[in-house]
């Protein structure tokens, strides 16, 4: 019985050739070959373009010329709809479901072109600390570490919602309102530009208030939350393209290679799978290795990959982009780092009480986690700057911390002047200054050593970064939504307008004032930081770390105060002034 079962199954096969209808290939008749379309393209088209989403958007291009694409793709039983505007561009994209006919994909202005303006939690640094109840977690640790719970409408607990009000755009962020959440950034770093400035004017802000709590326990809930950090860090983040940029840079600089025009790109022999885009990411690179495309990698400043060859030294590349344990290791010890010298600066300008609660206000802050969990070199600028204002008094250090913060990501450039300039202008201080900023800077960039012609590698550099950075456009500010064509307004004017005031205040502030204090220097610092951030035409909250250290410690320290004669001495013990130098 067996045998005769057997010799009917080898006779179908034999025969299925046989039974397949004439002209037609087996393999269309096959039982795994996906159907025909449901639904035609018109029909997709009108599904699209009915949506809800989609529709509202597309109504600001009423009356304009208008193109519309439906392409089908088999294997996934997808339509994916495209539709252009003139010189807007393409304005709306989507997928249609072809079983059901539903939109399973809308996306709308500046989603089509930036994934990341597409919302999802976990896009940037991973589930958990976009979980609202560990976000809200920092925010209260911050508020109940630091605020003036005696005085619950002082000046100084609205500086610190202030600093934590961002959470409230980042929330419209992660849902992919951007139209939302970018206009919501403005008011607080207005207000807070506007406090340091004001901060320097008077030479305090008189908000150093002593804290409700104990010192030990400022100091043991510093130890758990660094702890709990790292924790999330390591077990609970992603690494983003800043991240993986600079791991490869770090592998590019070891093996005897500048960065810049030699990142992976999508082109040569692929060595990977598909994404769900059908993208190729991992090619055969001329290095002849199989690396995962990150062709834009290379805009940052040499510091930037610099500082992550001690990760790649210890934990390597794979090539891909994987986990990544460079990179994690990379973020967790600039964070560290920060942490130490804020603590290391407390110490020294308010004591150890200052230097707890500097250190405290790192580890609580939610947006300094934001940036470690991302694992991007957004911690580095301010490492620079806290270290190099923990040796304000020395000139050559000023310099190149200044230098290495800008090299590292530009922006930290502007503060030069008003560094140089500490406590007082002087020439022969100034040239000091420049001096620990030029011999910083050949360091930096003797990384383009490695090319055969140091100047061709230079001129590299400058058009990767830039060169590239200074046209480019971007929806995560106000000043760029022109490019949308829908009746948004026009704000370059206005943008180039603010750029010359704020080039102007960084050279004023070398003269103005004239004597600095360490807490005059520390919220010019975060003032100028602030304008940066402001007028910049790609801003995002990974940046918000690049003031925050200065602007809380003009918040933070404790500012001699006169005292009238008919009030009794407080009970408590005294605190420690800052120390003018």
């Amino acid at each position: 019985m067996g045998r005769a079962l057997a010799s009917v199954a080898v006779a179908l096969a034999l025969a299925g050739p046989a039974l397949a209808a004439p002209g037609v290939p087996r393999e269309m008749k096959g039982p795994l070959s996906p159907p025909d379309p449901r639904l035609t393209a018109a029909q997709v088209k009108r599904i699209f373009l009915d949506k809800g989403k989609v529709s509202d958007w597309l109504d600001r291009y009423e009356g304009r010329s208008r193109q519309v694409d439906a392409t089908y793709k088999k294997s996934q039983r997808l339509w994916t709809v495209q539709v252009w505007s003139g010189k807007a561009g393409e304005i709306a994209t989507g997928k249609v479901d072809d079983t059901s006919g539903a939109v399973v994909e809308a996306w709308t202005g500046p989603q089509v072109a930036w994934k990341m303006a597409r919302g999802g939690e976990g896009a940037f640094g991973g589930r958990e600390i976009n979980r609202p109840a560990v976000w809200l977690a920092f925010c209260v640790l911050f508020l109940l570490g630091l605020a003036d719970l005696r005085r619950p409408l002082s000046l100084r607990n609205l500086d610190l919602l202030a600093l934590l009000s961002f959470s409230v755009s980042l929330w419209f962020f992660n849902r992919g309102d951007i139209f939302t959440s970018v206009p919501l950034v403005y008011p607080p770093m207005l207000y807070l530009l506007g406090r340091m400035a004001w901060s320097a004017w008077r030479g305090r802000l008189r908000t150093g208030a002593v804290p409700v709590w104990p010192v030990w326990l400022i100091a043991a809930a510093t130890v758990f939350a660094a702890g709990f950090r790292i924790g999330l860090n390591v077990r609970a983040s992603n690494v983003i393209d800043v991240g993986y940029s600079g791991v490869i840079g770090a592998q590019r600089i070891v093996n005897g290679q500048s960065p810049y025009g030699h990142f992976p790109v999508e082109l040569g022999k692929a060595c990977g799978k598909a994404d769900s885009e059908g993208e190729i990411r991992e090619r055969i690179q001329t290095n002849g290795r199989c690396e995962s495309a990150n062709p834009q990698g290379d805009t940052y400043g040499p510091v930037a990959y610099e500082a992550y060859v001690p990760g790649y030294l210890t934990l390597g590349w794979t090539g891909k982009w994987d986990d990544l344990p460079a990179a994690h290791m990379s973020s967790i010890l600039f964070d560290l780092l920060c942490l130490l010298g804020l603590a290391l600066v407390g110490l020294r300008f308010g004591g150890t009480r200052l230097a707890v609660t500097l250190a405290f206000a790192w580890v609580a802050y939610p947006f300094t986690q934001y940036v470690s969990s991302s694992n991007t070199n957004d911690a580095l600028p301010p490492l620079f700057l806290i270290w190099g204002f923990w040796l304000v008094t020395s000139a050559p250090a000023r310099g190149a911390a200044v230098a290495l913060a800008g090299w590292t990501k530009f922006a930290p450039l502007l503060l030069a002047p008003l560094w140089a300039s500490y406590p007082e202008r002087r020439p022969r201080s100034t040239l000091v200054f420049a001096g620990g900023f030029v011999l910083a800077t050949l360091v930096a960039f003797s990384l383009l050593l490695l090319e055969p012609n140091p100047l061709h590698a230079a001129r590299v550099f400058w058009d990767r970064t830039l060169g590239w950075q200074i046209g480019r456009e971007s929806p995560f500010s106000i000043w760029d939504w022109r490019q949308y064509r829908a009746g948004l307004p026009d704000l370059h004017l206005l943008q180039r307008v603010l750029e010359g005031v704020l080039l102007v205040a960084a050279v004023a502030v070398y003269f103005v004032p004239r004597r600095k204090s360490p807490l005059q220097l520390a919220a010019l610092t975060a003032a100028l930081l602030l304008g940066v951030e402001l007028v910049l035409t790609h801003w995002f909250y990974l940046y918000l770390p690049w003031f925050f250290p200065f602007a809380v410690f003009a918040v933070l320290a404790p500012a001699a105060e006169p005292v009238r004669a008919t009030v009794r001495a407080p009970l408590e013990r005294p605190r420690q002034e800052l120390v003018v130098e």
